[in-house]
């Protein structure tokens, strides 16, 4: 009798557990035009500062940590202060010290450093 009613409550477990909870709608956010989250950059092209968040977290989570924190590298918290936005661009294709050049071009790159030199 023990099993047989261990039995129900695990199988019970598995298909609720299977089955989910989460709310399945994917409503999207009607468009208001302007987001706030662009900018220029200094040839006059817009750069997309949430793009360079999810850059940041794709390339340099890992080691600077997701709130910028640090952990393996140092703290970014104060980037934006610390260097300027070609010195943080410098830093990012050729490294320096421990950091090694990290393979990030084109509109990814200028997101990134846009996003960077915001952080003081």
């Amino acid at each position: 009798m023990k099993k047989w009613l261990l039995a129900v409550l695990f199988g019970a477990v598995l298909v609720l557990g299977a089955c989910g909870g989460g709310d399945d709608t994917t409503e999207e956010p009607a468009d208001s035009g302007d987001t706030g989250t662009e900018e220029s950059t200094d040839d006059g092209a817009a750069v997309d500062t949430a793009a360079g968040e999810e850059v940041y977290q794709a390339n340099c989570a890992m080691c600077h940590g997701a709130d910028l924190s640090g952990g393996a590298g140092p703290s970014l918290e104060s980037v934006g202060s610390d260097y300027s936005p070609e010195e943080i661009e410098d830093i990012i294709v050729n490294g320096k010290g421990s950091m090694p050049a990290q393979n990030v071009s084109g509109d990814d790159l200028d997101a990134l450093v846009s996003w960077l030199s915001e952080q003081k």
